[in-house]
């Protein structure tokens, strides 16, 4: 396995703790993504300043940056409002429809352009979200305040993915980081504070979990993540972190007692299907097709 592909393996195991941490309801959701960011940004600059990887490239990389730290804060936010609304199961796919909006978004203004395979993989991968969550959810409309959160959720994530593979290609990893979590961590004080959420006060398991989403959700999955960026497609590795949402369900029922009927389950292999087709590099159809030929 290419180093790409297991960091961003290793990544996706670490994001799908955070939905079980949020649902247990210790702190306010966005209070909860604040600390997430402040507490990865101390235990980070240290690091970078004294091993000397903090370094400052254009102005213009250095806002998008800092705009990509204010979308993150953003969908961390509106995430954990959507964990705790509903259930870690549910929030966690509806924001892993971010491939459709990383698909649309990188056809119109990027220059590598999603492959046949990428739509082929997303439309299965969506179907399997879809069985899931629920077909009812969809013939009813019934979107609800965490539904719309949850959706809103993978906007955010996939102007996140899209922006931020362009400044990795001039910025290393870990100024990436730094600059991101600086902008996040006073974005979302700001939100907390607008919103009247408390900044303490909170029980010893509290402050725990709020730690362990900050290294182990944060710290080491973003950064594992942010490598696979910067030398896979954004939208391959947009449409992989789906395999968050089979985790985080698993890990749900597991941990949380939330219920996992067989319809999930079939949901979940297709997915996983989807998200394999994506890895292709030859078109799906069109070696069925060749192969075809051949045995007439």
């Amino acid at each position: 396995m290419k180093k790409e592909r297991l960091a961003l393996l290793i990544g996706i195991i670490c994001i799908s703790i955070f939905p079980i941490l949020v649902k247990l309801k210790l702190t306010p959701g966005v209070i909860s993504a604040f600390y997430r960011m402040a507490f990865s940004l101390v235990l980070l600059l240290p690091y970078v300043l004294i091993t000397r990887q903090f370094k400052i490239p254009k102005i213009k990389t250095v806002l998008l940056a800092l705009l990509c730290g204010v979308i993150f804060g953003s969908d961390v936010a509106v995430w954990n409002i959507a964990i705790q609304e509903s259930t870690a199961t549910q929030a966690s796919l509806l924001t892993n429809l971010s491939p459709v909006w990383v698909g649309i978004l990188a056809l119109c203004f990027l220059k590598d352009k999603p492959k046949v395979n990428f739509w082929i993989g997303t439309v299965i991968a969506v179907f399997g979200m879809v069985m899931l969550v629920g077909f009812t959810v969809f013939q009813n409309l019934d979107f609800d305040l965490a539904f719309s959160f949850g959706v809103l959720s993978g906007v955010f994530y996939a102007f996140y993915m899209l922006i931020s593979k362009e400044v990795l290609k001039s910025m290393n990893v870990l100024t990436f980081m730094s600059l991101s979590l600086m902008a996040s961590s006073v974005y979302l004080a700001g939100v907390s504070y607008a919103l009247d959420e408390p900044f303490y006060g909170f029980s010893n398991a509290g402050w725990l979990v709020l730690l362990l989403q900050a290294v182990l959700c944060q710290l080491l999955a973003w950064i594992l993540i942010s490598y696979a960026t910067q030398h896979m497609r954004a939208t391959r590795v947009s449409v992989s972190l789906l395999g968050q949402g089979i985790l985080a369900s698993f890990l749900a029922w597991l941990f949380i007692g939330e219920a996992i009927s067989f319809q999930m389950v079939i949901g979940g292999v297709i997915l996983l299907m989807g998200i394999r087709i994506t890895f292709y590099d030859k078109p799906v159809f069109g070696n069925l097709f060749v192969k075809k030929q051949e045995v007439l």
